[in-house]
């Protein structure tokens, strides 16, 4: 009985030093961005729910690669009226000379009051070889986006996207999609 009781203090001694102090393992993220051939425009397929995006249907980015490194940000939203919602701003390696992890800042008015306070983790959990469709998310997984070169995909290719997430911990079961274009003209009348 006291072998078992000391075992069962050692265990959970063990399980509680496991993960000591570090949290969850946050996503992978690749090994490298080629962010001449990543930028351009992307279509939201879907995406985890979020503040700023409460009232969009349709989202889209443009990201373009300036002469110092960083990245151009437009985000683009329609929403089910039909009105374009725009934020810009820029986006930066977290870690020099790496870009799998890049901080995105916006150029509004809260960045401009707390003075680049203000940086969202952008992680790169995978892009297609050919850069047709990629997973972005934050390393404690509250954001993701399933993003494409086209505003749909055929479903073998959501299916393995979805499983991609999953298997980064991501709750796929969450996930708000793009309203197809027929759906918002429906909305319109």
């Amino acid at each position: 009985m006291k072998s078992l009781l000391l075992a069962l203090c050692a265990a959970l001694v063990l399980g509680g030093c496991a993960n000591s102090g570090t949290g969850p393992i946050p996503p992978k993220t690749v090994d490298n961005v080629d962010l001449k051939r990543y930028q351009g425009k992307w279509f939201e397929l879907a995406r985890l729910p979020m503040f700023f995006q409460r009232d969009c249907a349709q989202s889209e980015a443009h990201y373009n690669l300036r002469p110092d490194g960083s990245v151009g940000v437009l985000n683009r939203c329609m929403t089910l009226e039909g009105e374009w919602q725009e934020a810009s701003g820029s986006a930066t390696p977290q870690v020099p000379g790496k870009t799998d992890k890049l901080w995105v800042e916006f150029d509004n008015w809260f960045s401009k009051l707390l003075l680049g306070a203000i940086k969202g983790d952008y992680w790169v959990l995978y892009v297609s070889a050919d850069y047709q469709t990629a997973l972005v998310g934050n390393p404690d997984r509250k954001y993701l986006w399933i993003l494409s070169r086209t505003p749909s995909v055929p479903a073998w290719q959501r299916e393995s996207l979805l499983a991609k997430a999953r298997q980064q911990g991501y709750d796929t079961n969450r996930l708000i999609w793009r309203v197809a274009d027929k759906d918002m003209a429906v909305n319109k009348q």
